[in-house]
């Protein structure tokens, strides 16, 4: 019997941190924007309406935040793998993730709103 995999996901976290390539990045820091796409069985939580039986998310938060604001990556292709690799490691039933990382107003010597990565990853 094939598994079960429903989405959840956490969208628009928003992070003050240090990373990027640049010395001006490490110093001063940027925002970030932050959305992860979790799939997994859900059936049991489902039916059994106990977090316990649940992929908790705001473990995931969790996560994601110390990630985000206590490690500096030079990419944020890095960083994503980073969250992504730890995440996989914290949660056993987790079957693919999806996350996308974005940096606001980069530093990029004009107006831009925002650039990233989005990457994916499957157990």
């Amino acid at each position: 019997m094939d598994r079960q995999s429903n989405m959840i996901f956490i969208e628009d976290m928003e992070f003050f941190a240090f990373h990027g390539h640049y010395d001006e990045e490490k110093f001063a820091g940027n925002r970030f924007t932050v959305s992860i796409y979790l799939y997994t069985d859900t059936s049991k939580a489902e039916k059994s309406d106990n977090l316990d039986d649940a992929l908790n998310y705001q473990v995931v938060y969790a996560i994601i935040c110390y990630i985000m604001r206590n490690t500096k990556s030079n990419l944020v292709e890095n960083l994503a793998s980073n969250i992504l690799d730890a995440l996989f490691a914290r949660f056993t039933q987790l079957q693919k993730a999806r996350i996308r990382i974005a940096k606001l107003n980069p530093p990029m010597g004009g107006k831009i709103g925002k650039v990233g990565v989005e990457i994916e990853h499957e157990r």
